[in-house]
């Protein structure tokens, strides 16, 4: 009976025990609160209205520019104060252009076939498309693409004997006809835009959008939108004026 009472002593001890230190912790000083809604507003105002601001923060920090190969300037002069009046070519140039990044990939598709991607990209094909709203042509190919490098040696340089030899040919008759027999046929652009955007993809690097405004220099920046294109390459063309015609569909099918 001794040792009953004993256990019920000892369990009533530590019940109370355990009761006091439940007590204490209940009335432990309270801690720092933070505003929910304070923090829901200032996320929501970097959203809604800084949000425009660090995008272009982060393009202009992604933008790199740089300078023409002096041949490129010199070809560029000859083009853009032109008199030709069969302005025309740059279209043909531009899909001879489309037309050899197709047979590239395609190629490559012989021994690769997985390079061709899925769905649409697996289409081998040029789309011409012009939008007169915004006063642009715009040639689109499923070809190859072009990595940065790409960018760089074949827009931004171009080997001295075909410069050489495209202006001894012109000569004084300004005959730019004869421009895509000397690998610079996509300089032709300048004809029509005084703006050039060309946005492509190679399926071994990022998306890259290349841009001059027939100045002496480009820029080469990677797509914030990433690889839309899936494969390829989408050259915008800024029309001059005196080109708008060419927004016509039955200009384009001259």
């Amino acid at each position: 009976m001794i040792v009953r009472m004993r256990h019920q002593v000892i369990l009533a001890l530590i019940w109370a025990f355990a009761s006091v230190c439940f007590a204490q912790s209940s009335e432990a000083p309270d801690l720092p609160k933070v505003d929910n809604a304070i923090i829901s507003d200032r996320v929501g105002s970097q959203t809604d209205a800084e949000l425009p601001t660090r995008e272009a923060e982060k393009k202009a920090t992604s933008v790199e520019r740089f300078e023409f190969q002096a041949e490129v300037n010199r070809l560029m002069d000859i083009i853009i104060n032109s008199l030709y009046s069969k302005k025309e070519i740059f279209l043909r140039e531009l899909i001879s252009n489309a037309s050899d990044a197709l047979d590239k990939i395609r190629y490559i598709s012989l021994t690769n076939s997985t390079v061709l991607g899925e769905g649409d990209t697996r289409k081998l094909e040029i789309m011409i498309e012009a939008d007169k709203q915004g006063k642009t042509i715009s040639i689109r190919d499923r070809g190859i693409g072009m990595t940065r490098a790409d960018l760089i040696n074949n827009l931004g340089t171009i080997a001295k004997s075909g410069t050489s030899k495209f202006l001894q040919a012109v000569g004084n008759s300004t005959d730019m006809n004869l421009i895509g027999q000397f690998g610079v046929g996509f300089y032709s652009v300048y004809l029509v835009a005084d703006t050039v955007t060309v946005t492509t993809k190679h399926t071994d690097d990022d998306q890259y959008i290349w841009e001059s405004k027939a100045d002496s220099s480009y820029t080469i920046t990677r797509d914030p939108d990433g690889p839309s294109l899936g494969r390829g390459t989408k050259i915008t063309l800024h029309l001059k004026e005196d080109a708008n015609d060419y927004l016509e569909q039955d200009k384009l099918k001259e």
